[in-house]
C-alpha cells in the first residue's frame, strides 16, 4: 500500500452520503490509506446544501440509511434535514472518518499518468495529490440552475436558488415568487406562504403528488428498534419489498402504473375542492415522466389567501418584478428558484483528463454513459458512485450507493496483490451494457414526451436507472476482471 506524503490508495471526491459510505466502508474492509476531499465547510453534501425550509427526504428513513450504519432513532418516516445531517456526523464518527476528510478542497484537475498508472490530481488551491485509484461521488444534484430570464439583473428585490438559500433572508410581510414548483418547491413553498405577505407560484408543468402520509414515532417504537435492531430490519425489508413492487408504476401502460394515476388524481381530488385550480394541478403527461412528489400540505397551502399559481410563464424581470408571457407585472420583493439543477453535469467544471489526453467532457459529449454506472473506458482506477443512469424514482438510493460502494472495493481487492496494475473497461463491456439499458429504457416512462430532468436535449435518459434495485444488485454483485482491460504500468515507482 502507498505511503508517501500525499500519496494515497484511493482519493474519494465528496463528503456527501457517497463519499462518506465509500469511506466507511473502506474502513470496515481495513483499508485506511484514502482521502475524502470535499469543497464545502462541513460534510453533509446535498443535506448540506439545501437549507431552506420544509427540506425532508421523500423516502422512507428505514430505507434512507447504511444498511451497516442503521439510523435506528430516526425521529419519523419522512426525516427532515438536520436529522440526516445528524446521522451523517455519526457515520463518520462512528468510522472515524473526519482524519481522512480535507474540508475546504475544492477538485480542479484530475489527469491520469499512462507511465505510473496512476490519478495526478490538482486543486484550487494550487496543491498536488496522486492516488492510485479515483472514486468520485459528486452527486447528480450539486450544481443549482437559475434560467437566464432577460432582464434579471435589473431586479431590485433579492433573489437566489433555493440550494442557496441565504442565512439571512426574512421574507416575513414580504411579496415573494417562487419560479419552479417541483420537489424543492412542494416543501419550501408552505414554509414560506406562512411568512409572506403574498407568495405567487410560477408552475411551468403540474407535478404528480402522492400522499406522504408522514409518521412520528413514539419513544417505545424507537426504544425498541435500539433494543432489538432486528425489528428495524424487518422494517427495512418490509419497505423495501414495497418500493420494489412500485417500480411497475414507471412501466407503459401497466395497471400498477394506473394505480398510482389513480392515487395521485384521487390525492389532488381530497385536498383541492376547486375545479378551476384543480385543472391547472393536473398533468398532461405520463405517470412517472417526472420525477413523482410527495406531499400532505403543498396542495392545501395553493388554497390559501395570500398564495397564488400562475401558470403564465415568465417572460422577463423589471426593477419592480416579474413580467408573465400575458404582460402581466407580478410586483415583488424576493424571487425564490426553485429551477433544479444541471443534473448532467456530473464533473461539474472539474477537468478528468483519462488516456491519450481524452477528457471525460469531450467521451461525454453526446451525453454521460458508465459502464454500471461507474465505468468509463479510457479512464482506468476510475469508478464513479452514483454515476450516470443510476438514480431512482421508486426506492432509495442509498441502497444503490452500497452496491456501488461494494463493487469497488471489490475491485480495489482484487488487484492488492498487482500494485503495478491498472484497469480499463472494456469497450464491447461497456457498448453492450449500455444499449441494452437504452433499449430497456423504450417501455419506460421515464422515456416518455416530457420536459424532464432524467433526459438529456436529445431525448436520451442519462440520469436513471432503467430498473429495480434487485436486478442492478443482480448485476453489480460481482466485479468481473474479464470486465477490464489490465494496463501494466510503464515507469518504475
Amino acid at each position: 500500500m502507498s505511503t508517501a506524503q500525499n500519496t494515497y490508495d484511493i482519493v474519494i471526491l465528496g463528503a456527501g452520503f457517497g463519499g462518506l459510505g465509500m469511506g466507511a466502508q473502506l474502513k470496515r474492509q481495513g483499508i485506511d490509506n484514502f482521502i475524502i476531499l470535499e469543497r464545502g465547510s462541513r460534510i453533509g453534501g446535498v443535506w448540506r446544501d439545501n437549507a431552506y425550509p420544509g427540506a425532508a427526504c421523500d423516502t422512507e428513513s428505514h430505507l434512507y440509511c447504511y444498511s451497516f450504519h442503521p439510523h435506528l432513532r430516526v425521529s419519523k418516516m419522512y426525516a427532515d434535514r438536520d436529522e440526516l445531517l445528524r446521522y451523517m456526523d455519526s457515520l463518520a464518527e462512528r468510522y472515524d472518518l473526519m482524519p481522512h476528510i480535507q474540508l475546504d478542497s475544492e477538485l480542479s484537475q484530475a489527469r491520469w499518468d499512462e507511465q505510473a498508472n496512476t490519478w495526478a490530481f490538482e486543486l484550487a488551491d494550487g496543491r498536488h495529490l496522486q492516488g492510485r485509484f479515483f472514486v468520485p461521488a459528486w452527486g447528480q444534484l450539486n450544481k443549482p440552475a437559475i434560467p437566464a430570464f432577460k432582464g434579471l439583473d435589473s431586479f431590485a428585490g433579492r433573489y437566489f436558488h433555493s440550494a442557496q438559500w441565504p442565512a439571512d433572508v426574512d421574507l416575513a410581510g414580504k411579496k415573494v415568487a417562487s419560479i419552479g414548483a417541483a420537489a424543492s418547491a412542494v416543501q419550501y413553498v408552505p414554509e414560506v406562504a406562512r411568512q409572506a405577505r403574498h407568495l405567487t407560484v410560477f408552475q411551468r408543468s403540474a407535478n404528480w403528488i402522492m400522499p406522504r402520509n408522514q409518521i412520528v414515532f413514539t419513544q417505545e417504537q424507537l426504544d425498541a428498534y435500539t433494543a432489538a435492531p432486528e425489528l428495524f430490519e424487518e422494517s427495512r425489508r418490509t419497505l423495501h419489498a414495497f418500493r420494489e413492487n412500485g417500480f411497475a408504476r414507471t412501466r407503459h401502460g401497466t395497471d400498477a402504473q394506473q394505480e398510482g394515476i389513480a392515487m395521485a388524481t384521487g390525492h389532488l381530488a381530497a385536498q383541492v375542492p376547486d375545479e378551476a385550480l384543480r385543472a391547472k394541478l393536473t398533468p398532461d403527461y405520463e405517470f412517472a415522466c417526472k420525477r413523482i412528489l410527495r406531499s400532505d400540505d403543498y396542495y392545501p397551502t395553493l388554497m390559501r389567501d395570500n398564495v397564488s399559481l400562475e401558470t403564465a410563464a415568465v417572460d422577463h424581470f423589471v426593477p419592480q418584478g416579474i413580467v408573465d408571457k400575458n404582460g402581466t407585472l407580478h410586483e415583488l420583493d424576493a424571487v425564490i428558484f426553485g429551477t433544479g439543477f444541471e443534473s448532467q453535469a456530473f464533473h461539474g467544471d472539474l477537468q478528468v483528463t483519462g488516456i491519450g489526453g481524452q477528457t471525460l467532457h469531450q467521451q461525454w459529449a453526446q451525453g454521460a454513459e458508465a459502464y454500471l454506472g461507474m465505468s468509463v473506458p479510457g479512464f482506468p482506477n476510475l469508478f464513479m458512485i452514483y454515476g450516470p443512469n443510476t438514480n431512482l424514482n421508486h426506492n432509495s438510493i442509498i441502497t444503490m450507493l452500497e452496491i456501488q460502494q461494494r463493487y469497488i472495493i471489490q475491485a480495489i481487492q482484487g488487484l492488492d496483490k498487482h500494485p503495478r496494475v491498472a484497469v480499463d473497461v472494456r469497450v464491447d463491456t461497456f457498448n453492450a451494457y449500455n444499449d441494452a439499458l437504452q433499449t430497456n429504457m423504450q417501455s419506460s416512462a421515464f422515456s416518455s414526451d416530457c420536459s424532464s430532468w432524467y433526459k438529456n436535449a436529445a431525448g436520451k435518459v442519462i440520469n436513471n436507472w432503467s430498473g429495480t434495485v434487485d436486478e442492478y444488485k443482480a448485476l453489480a454483485a460481482d466485479w468481473k476482471v474479464n470486465d477490464y482491460h489490465l494496463l501494466q504500468a510503464e515507469a518504475v515507482q
